[in-house]
């Protein structure tokens, strides 16, 4: 993987093949921060990954300028090599061994954007309780965004403060806010590689 901006533009991250993990596509990566480059000044913004395996996301964001991050994983191999990689670039984020969901009914903090990564076999139900559990217990600033990545076959569209969601090969990425746009979902021609 590579960071695509910031600081730290160009610059490959390789993390251990062992890790139980799905990393975003650098092309999906791409689409997602140029959406979130027309919504947001990425400096001094807090974020929260949950599912964050390698970390893929939480150091695009700390390149661009975001602080502090949260990364939680519920995997130890994972949290430890986000450590390790924050340590190694300086980067302001804290990666936490948590299960996402029990985090996320106990989380005190608010954030300006969430990002959640689950497993794409999670359930529908699991899916919308990801959302339920941000927006019931308030963990999403007012002006804030939280997007969640998931395959073609789950919908989140009916979803409370659904947004907009884009479709880039068989990955998607649905966007929550308090206000929503009611945008459409838009194919890109792109595939996912």
């Amino acid at each position: 993987m590579r960071i695509i901006s910031g600081k730290h533009k160009g610059r490959r991250i390789q993390a251990p093949k062992k890790l139980p993990v799905r990393p975003t596509t650098d092309m999906a990566k791409e689409a997602l921060f140029n959406v979130l480059n027309n919504n947001f000044n990425f400096s001094g913004l807090r974020v929260l990954e949950l599912f964050a395996g390698t970390g893929n996301i939480s150091y695009e964001f700390a390149s661009r300028g975001s602080h502090p991050i949260t990364s939680v994983d519920g995997d130890f191999g994972c949290v430890s090599f986000i450590k390790k990689t924050a340590s190694e670039f300086d980067f302001d984020i804290t990666a936490i061994k948590s299960d996402a969901f029990a985090y996320l009914e106990r989380c005190k903090n608010t954030y300006d954007i969430i990002f959640a990564d689950p497993p794409y076999h999670l359930t529908q139900a699991d899916f919308e309780k990801i959302v339920t559990l941000i927006f019931d217990n308030q963990i999403l600033d007012e002006e804030g965004m939280f997007i969640i990545e998931h395959s073609k076959d789950t919908t989140l569209e009916h979803m409370t403060h659904f947004s907009f969601a884009k479709r880039y090969g068989g990955t998607v990425f649905t966007f929550f806010e308090f206000e929503s746009k009611d945008e459409e979902v838009s194919d890109e021609d792109e595939n996912d590689s």
